[in-house]
């Protein structure tokens, strides 16, 4: 017996899986695409991987099912464009290559349906840790990889009670002074540089913070990460943007319409600024 249609949008943005690292939650991801379809899917980076690749090899058969389920998408007919991230920025050098119908590009402008042309990039050209002190966001990577461990038998924990997912590292961000400062000076530094491109907004991951956020005549949209939140931007046939949070991660039990949670951006910005 077939599924399901799956839900269809006209643009689909995803960012920050991090393919090859032990942390991302590819089944996650696989269910998701599994569920919803688009006639264009922006990748907007660090989709691969390629720091932790580099120290050991890590790349499960769900790994390798997420690219395969990427490709017959783009058989399928979607239009996919991968912009290339810090960990995965050896797919810079083959800007304008095409795998199996995937378009690699540093930046792209992606136009909505109600008209407005929107910036998209991964965004880390604009963290000067990663840009100015390689070996600092080195460092930190190492640290990050810590508060995954804790995540893991922090999931695995919550499994075993029947909890529903819930990210340490996410509740993190909203309550570390130092993660919310950086978070809004990210998102002012990526709303000045839509100005200076001369478009309506942009649309980015990199600090794995799923937000929609305006800033006086600019829009600031973040994907968020499938490692912390199992987050996704959608554009609605009528240009409108929604994140859509995955929130189905516990096995058996069948995906329905409850599975989508809808992400409270305006409380949980809210709860960032009064923790700071």
């Amino acid at each position: 017996m077939s599924g399901p249609e799956p839900r269809t949008f006209r643009t689909m943005f995803i960012s920050d899986v991090h393919l090859g690292s032990k942390a991302a939650k590819a089944d996650f991801l696989i269910d998701f695409l599994r569920h919803h379809d688009a006639d264009t899917i922006y990748l907007v980076g660090d989709i691969v991987d390629g720091w932790r690749l580099r120290r050991s090899w890590h790349w499960p058969q769900s790994h390798n099912d997420v690219v395969q389920k990427l490709l017959r998408k783009a058989r399928k007919g979607a239009s996919i464009t991968y912009i290339a991230g810090n960990h995965d920025e050896f797919a810079r050098q083959f800007q304008g290559v095409h795998f199996g119908g995937i378009v690699v590009a540093d930046r792209a402008v992606h136009e909505t349906a109600d008209g407005r042309r929107l910036l998209v990039i991964h965004g880390d050209q604009f963290d000067t840790v990663v840009h100015n002190q390689r070996w600092l966001a080195y460092l930190g990577d190492h640290a990050y990889d810590a508060a995954m461990l804790i995540n893991r038998v922090v999931t695995k924990l919550r499994h075993l009670l029947g909890l529903p997912y819930w990210s340490f590292s996410s509740w993190a961000k909203v309550k570390v002074k130092k993660a919310v400062n950086f978070i809004g000076s990210f998102q002012t530094v990526l709303s000045e540089e839509a100005r200076r491109s001369h478009v309506d907004g942009v649309i980015c991951g990199h600090i794995h913070h799923a937000a929609i956020e305006n800033y006086g005549d600019v829009q600031y949209i973040n994907t968020g990460d499938w490692v912390e939140s199992c987050t996704a931007v959608v554009e609605h046939f009528d240009g409108r943007m929604e994140i859509l949070t995955w929130a189905h991660v516990l096995p058996g039990v069948p995906v329905g319409k409850d599975a989508l949670v809808p992400v409270d951006i305006v409380n949980l910005k809210g709860r960032a600024v009064k923790a700071a």
